[in-house]
């Protein structure tokens, strides 16, 4: 049964997001390079604010926020996630993608309907990558019953649903269900837009890490399909 759900979700209430929000809310602000926000901004297409700061230091300030809390249950990442999506800057998305993918393993097939409004919402490469590959992904991997999900999110009609569905299986390697990729693949290769094309590429060019001879066989067969683009990023690191 399908756990994919569409609308506005409620958000629960839990002491430890109240107490990272606090937190984050005083630590971050607190280290912004207005200069370098605008830079980021710009940078991102202009998908959301930023507060300037560098991907190390951000990490490095989580670390300060995080001290001394303790490990979340399902309850405080969907708390945690919703709260941090509703705050502009998009620092604080990159804190609850990085504090999601560190606990998704923590979490039910009933956690999939936060990760699409995630995926849905404010949506630009820099998180919806990271989600599919690290909160998606392990998802699936651990409850085989969400593949019904992605079968739906492929043929979605918001390109970033569909973007997750082509990437959530990029970490996968021998595990990867090269049937379902492939047929993925093909579903959307008559797709306009650049991140679908980028995205079959690259998972195609993950799978043949594992299996180029597949990947060969695939393209020898289908390739005519696909976009010069797909194509390219696929071979890239196995050749024709």
């Amino acid at each position: 049964m399908s756990v994919t759900g569409t609308g506005p979700l409620p958000v629960p209430g839990s002491a430890l997001a109240d107490t990272l929000l606090d937190r984050l809310t005083d630590v971050f602000p607190a280290a912004a390079d207005p200069v370098r926000a605008a830079t980021m901004r710009a940078y991102m297409k202009d998908v959301a604010p930023f507060l300037g700061l560098p991907a190390a230091e951000r990490r490095a300030l989580a670390r300060t926020v995080l001290r001394g809390t303790p490990r979340p249950n399902e309850t405080d990442l969907t708390a945690l996630a919703l709260r941090c999506w509703r705050l502009p800057e998009r620092e604080y998305h990159y804190f609850a993608v990085d504090f999601l993918s560190r606990h998704a393993g923590r979490c039910s097939p009933g956690f999939l309907p936060v990760v699409r409004h995630l995926v849905a919402t404010v949506s630009w490469w820099d998180t919806v990558d990271a989600l599919a590959a690290h909160v998606v992904g392990p998802l699936v991997a651990a409850h085989p019953a969400l593949t019904a999900d992605m079968d739906a999110w492929i043929a979605d009609d918001d390109l970033w649903i569909a973007r997750t569905a082509l990437l959530h299986q990029l970490r996968y390697g021998q595990r990867t269900d090269a049937d379902r990729l492939f047929a993925y693949c093909l579903l959307r290769c008559g797709h306009p837009d650049f991140f679908i094309r980028k995205a079959i590429g690259w998972a195609l060019r993950e799978y043949a890490k594992t299996d180029p001879e597949a990947v060969r066989a695939f393209l020898a067969r289908e390739g005519g399909r696909f976009a010069p683009l797909s194509v390219r990023e696929a071979l890239k690191n196995i050749g024709r």
